[in-house]
C-alpha cells in the first residue's frame, strides 16, 4: 500500500495532465456540436428518433448477453490499445490521441442532447453517458498514465542513459494494473447492459415526445 501511494504520488503530474487533456476534449467535443450542418443535424436527428423508438419499444433483458460481450469488446480494445501504445516509445503520442478522442466523444454526445433537447436531454446524458462514464473516466485516466509511466521509464533507463536494467518488476506491475482496469471495464459493461437500458427507457417516453427531426 505504501509503495502504492509513493507511485501515486511521483505520478501526481501525469495524471493532472492526462485529466487536463480529457477535459480539453470533452470542451472541443461539445464545441463541434456547433459546427454541424443543417443536414447533419437532420440526419443525428432522424438516428436518435429511431434509436429512442428501439429504446422505449424493446423488452429489457433482450439479447442481454450479445450485448454484454459486444460491450465489453469496445471496452477492452480501448485499454488494450493503451497498454500496447505504453510498450513503445512511439505509442505516447497514441496514447494522449485515445485520451483526446475519448473527451471529444462525451463531450459531443452530451452537448448535441442537451443543445437539441434541452434539460430532457441532460436527463437522458444523466442516465445513459454520465454513470458508465463516471468509471470509465478513471479507469482510461489510470491506464493511460499507468500506460506512459511505463514508456517513459523504458526510455529513460534503456534509450537516454543506455541502462540494461531489469524491466521485469515494472512490467509486472504494469500487465497487473492493466488487468484490475479490464476487471473494472467488465463490471462497467454489466451495469451498461443490464441497468442502464432500464434507465435510459424510463425517460425516452418524454424525449419521443420532442425528438423532431430538425429543419423538418
Amino acid at each position: 500500500m505504501r509503495t502504492f501511494r509513493h507511485t501515486l504520488k511521483e505520478q501526481n503530474i501525469l495524471y493532472i495532465f492526462v485529466a487536463v487533456l480529457f477535459l480539453v476534449g470533452v470542451i472541443f467535443g461539445a464545441l463541434m456540436v456547433n459546427a454541424l450542418s443543417l443536414e447533419q443535424q437532420q440526419d443525428l436527428g432522424r438516428y436518435l428518433q429511431n434509436f429512442f423508438m428501439t429504446v422505449d419499444q424493446n423488452e429489457t433483458g433482450t439479447g442481454a448477453a450479445q450485448s454484454f460481450w459486444s460491450i465489453a469488446g469496445l471496452h477492452l480494445k480501448w485499454v488494450g490499445l493503451i497498454w500496447f501504445l505504453g510498450l513503445s516509445v512511439i505509442g505516447l503520442p497514441g496514447i494522449l490521441i485515445l485520451d483526446f478522442l475519448k473527451g471529444v466523444l462525451i463531450g459531443f454526445t452530451v452537448g448535441y442532447l442537451v443543445g437539441e433537447f434541452s434539460w430532457k436531454g441532460l436527463l437522458f446524458a444523466l442516465v445513459s453517458v454520465a454513470p458508465s462514464n463516471l468509471l470509465i473516466i478513471p479507469v482510461l485516466i489510470v491506464s493511460s498514465v499507468s500506460a506512459i509511466a511505463f514508456s517513459l521509464h523504458v526510455i529513460k533507463n534503456r534509450v537516454m542513459l543506455h541502462n540494461r536494467v531489469n524491466v521485469t518488476r515494472p512490467f509486472a506491475r504494469y500487465v497487473g494494473l492493466t488487468l484490475v482496469m479490464c476487471l473494472l471495464m467488465l463490471g462497467v459493461s454489466s451495469f451498461e447492459t443490464w441497468v442502464t437500458p432500464t434507465m435510459m427507457k424510463w425517460v425516452t417516453p418524454v424525449l419521443l415526445e420532442t425528438a423532431a427531426v430538425p429543419g423538418t
